[in-house]
C-alpha cells in the first residue's frame, strides 16, 4: 500500500480533515487507487466530542440503508499509526460552503430543490434500523431513559455542559433552561438523531445533494430534533429563507412527511429550533473553552466563544415571541 497526494482541507473546527490517494495490491501486478478523506482527532481532542469508531460504524449502517454518505474503509478509535483517532472514507466530489451553495447562479436549481431533498433524506436517516447489528450495541447510541422524554434528556445535558464549562453567567441561557423545560414534547417515536443536520454538512454540485456528513454528534431521541436545527437561523447565512437559507418550512416538513409517512407536530418543531440554539451555545463554549485551556491553540476556536452571544440572542426572540399577544 502507498499513499500519495496527502492534503490538509479547508474546515474542520473540531476534527482535521486530509485528502489522501492510497493505492492498493488487489492481486499480482494489479492496482488499485482509492480517493479518500480522512477525518482525524487533532491533537489534545482525544475522547472529546464523539468516538470515530461509533460514527464509523454509523455512516457504514447508512451507506447500507441507502442514506446518501462516503462509504467508509478503515477506523481506529485508539488511534494507532496516526497518533489520535481517525477513519477514512470515501472522497465524494463536491462542495460544502454555504456561502457558495446561497450566492452562486450555478447552483441555483439545487437550491431550488435542496429543501425536499434534506426532507426526504432525513426520512431515510430516521428509517434505519436500531437492531442493525453496527448500531445495537453502541453506547452512543443508547436509548433515552423510560422515566425521561428525549427532550428533557437534551435539556438536562446540554444544560449540565454549560454549567461546567461557562467561564462566567449567562443568565439568558439560565432563563432559556426553564422555557425549554416547560414545553418538552413527547415523541411520537424514537429514532437514530443525526445531531448536526444543517446545510454546512451537506456536500453538493449543480445536480443536488451528494452526501450528509459529519455524524459525530448523532444518537438516539426524538427525530424531529434534527428538522429544529435545520430551520435555526444561525445555519441561514444571512439569508431569508428559514430552511438553511434555501426552503421553506413547509417543503421540508411536506417531503418529510410523504417519505416518511409520519405527521410533524409544528410545536415539537418549534420546540426543536429553539432547543437548537440552547445546544449551540453549548457548541461554542466547548470550543472556546479547548482554547482557553491551552489544548489547541487555534483563532477559530477561539472566536467561536464570541458567538455565544448570537444564540441568546436568538433565544430571546423565541422567549420575545411567546409573551407578546399573537406572537409566534
Amino acid at each position: 500500500m502507498s499513499v500519495t497526494g496527502l492534503r490538509r482541507m479547508a474546515g474542520g473546527a473540531s476534527r482535521e480533515i486530509w485528502s489522501l490517494d492510497v493505492s492498493l495490491e488487489r492481486a499480482p501486478g494489479r492496482r488499485e487507487t482509492l480517493p479518500l478523506v480522512l477525518r482525524r482527532d487533532p491533537a489534545g481532542r482525544v475522547g472529546d466530542g464523539g468516538d470515530r469508531g461509533a460514527e464509523f460504524r454509523v455512516l457504514r449502517a447508512a451507506w447500507r440503508g441507502g442514506v446518501r454518505v462516503p462509504r467508509v474503509h478503515w477506523a481506529s478509535h485508539d488511534g494507532a499509526g496516526l497518533g489520535a483517532p481517525f477513519f477514512l472514507m470515501d472522497r465524494v466530489a463536491g462542495e460544502t460552503l454555504p456561502r457558495r451553495l446561497l450566492r452562486e447562479d450555478r447552483y441555483a436549481g439545487t437550491r431550488a430543490g435542496l429543501a425536499a431533498e434534506l426532507g426526504a433524506m432525513l426520512a431515510r436517516i430516521h428509517a434505519l434500523d436500531l437492531t442493525d447489528p453496527d448500531l445495537a450495541d453502541l453506547a452512543d447510541l443508547a436509548p433515552p431513559p423510560a422515566d425521561r422524554s428525549p427532550a428533557q434528556r437534551e435539556v438536562e445535558r446540554v444544560a449540565q455542559g454549560i454549567r461546567e464549562l461557562a467561564v462566567e453567567p449567562h443568565p439568558v441561557l439560565d432563563l432559556a433552561e426553564r422555557w425549554l423545560h416547560a414545553r418538552t414534547p413527547t415523541p411520537s417515536r424514537i429514532a437514530l438523531v443525526h445531531g448536526d443536520y444543517r446545510i454546512g454538512n451537506v456536500l453538493f454540485d449543480e445536480t443536488g445533494m451528494r452526501a450528509i456528513l459529519d455524524w459525530e454528534l448523532m444518537h438516539v431521541g426524538d427525530p424531529i430534533e434534527d428538522l429544529g436545527w435545520l430551520c435555526m437561523r444561525a445555519w441561514r447565512f444571512g439569508a431569508s429563507l428559514p430552511v438553511g437559507g434555501v426552503g421553506t418550512r413547509e417543503q421540508l416538513v411536506e417531503a418529510y412527511e410523504r417519505a416518511s409517512g409520519t405527521r410533524v407536530d409544528l410545536e415539537a418543531l418549534r420546540f426543536w429550533e429553539a432547543f437548537g440554539s440552547f445546544k449551540l451555545a453549548l457548541v461554542f463554549l466547548m470550543q472556546s473553552r479547548v482554547y482557553l485551556d491551552g489544548r489547541v491553540r487555534s483563532v477559530e476556536l477561539a472566536s467561536l466563544g464570541r458567538r455565544t452571544a448570537e444564540t441568546e440572542d436568538e433565544l430571546l426572540r423565541f422567549l420575545r415571541d411567546e409573551a407578546e399577544p399573537g406572537g409566534t
